[in-house]
């Protein structure tokens, strides 16, 4: 679905769905207290790249960083597994794509696979912050610097999962540099935080007009970071775009006399023959030297 309008702001309808939020957080404790019972325990380390907001921080990029530095396999849900991506979903094909071992399907089962290899290497769970069925060897938190908290409340009346307080639980934070600062976006003394930068490099030159589209949590960062855009469109996270989509997008592009350019996460989910017909703009990560350091020490 489409990230909520309500999100990143307070409205009169966030404040309506706050019982609602209240009614989701009691809930999720109760699943918390349920799968905190004789947690798996790993022979190989485990590192939980999580967040405490419903998607769109730009936690997969720091996932593939941490995966490829220290050459370990990655598990995940695999969101939105389809036929089309082998039954793996979009973020695990995206990663597969530079050359990581991707394991998809239930988390648990896979841990307990690899722990059956003579590899030593850590093991890396993407998402799962919320899930204490694994227990974590080291938990990073990924928030993005523009988004901070967003409105702050809970879903369904915003994006957190967690009240802001579980950020404690974390042993280090990542956050992701923006243009723009969310305001009353502040984080806890005592956990170690450190940066990261994303740099979007466009697969043309400044001078060609662009119709950028993306279905991703929150499109507008992804259209900011280009330059010359003459239209957008926006579709749902994790979209599955049908013909009828495409043919609307090339003829946008004619119109404005444009290119189509997308994100590499939105690009692996189109059909091979639109593939071929449009680019992606890469998406390079880069995380303070600091964050490698600390990660050495704590995994010894």
């Amino acid at each position: 679905m489409k990230t909520p309008w309500w999100f990143l702001r307070k409205t009169p309808l966030s404040f309506i769905l706050l019982p609602v939020g209240l009614v989701y957080y009691l809930i999720g404790r109760v699943v918390f207290v349920l799968r905190s019972i004789r947690p798996l325990k790993s022979r190989r380390q485990i590192i939980c790249v999580g967040n405490i907001l419903a998607g769109g921080v730009g936690k997969t990029p720091i996932v593939r960083q941490i995966a490829t530095r220290l050459d370990a396999p990655v598990v995940m849900r695999g969101y939105k597994k389809s036929k089309d991506f082998a039954d793996a979903g979009d973020e695990a094909t995206m990663l597969a794509r530079d050359g990581l071992v991707v394991h998809v399907g239930d988390r648990k089962s896979n841990i307990i696979l690899l722990n059956k290899q003579s590899d030593n290497t850590p093991i890396i769970m993407d998402d799962g912050f919320q899930n204490p069925s694994i227990k974590k060897d080291v938990s990073v938190l990924v928030f993005d610097e523009g988004l901070g908290y967003g409105n702050g409340f809970l879903l369904p009346a915003g994006p957190l999962r967690e009240p802001k307080g579980a950020v404690r639980r974390a042993d280090a934070i990542i956050v992701i540099k923006n243009s723009t600062h969310k305001k009353n976006f502040s984080l806890p003394v005592g956990v170690p935080t450190f940066f990261a930068k994303n740099t979007t490099r466009s697969p043309y030159d400044e001078r060609v007009k662009l119709v950028a589209f993306a279905g991703i949590g929150y499109p507008k960062k992804f259209f900011r970071c280009l330059n010359n855009v003459v239209a957008t469109r926006s579709f749902a996270d994790h979209w599955q775009y049908t013909e009828e989509d495409l043919k609307k997008l090339f003829a946008l592009a004619d119109k404005h006399k444009a290119k189509l350019v997308t994100t590499e996460k939105d690009w692996v989910r189109l059909p091979e023959y639109a593939r071929e017909k449009i680019k992606y703009a890469k998406l390079d990560t880069e995380i303070d030297g600091a964050f490698w350091n600390w990660l050495g020490e704590k995994l010894k």
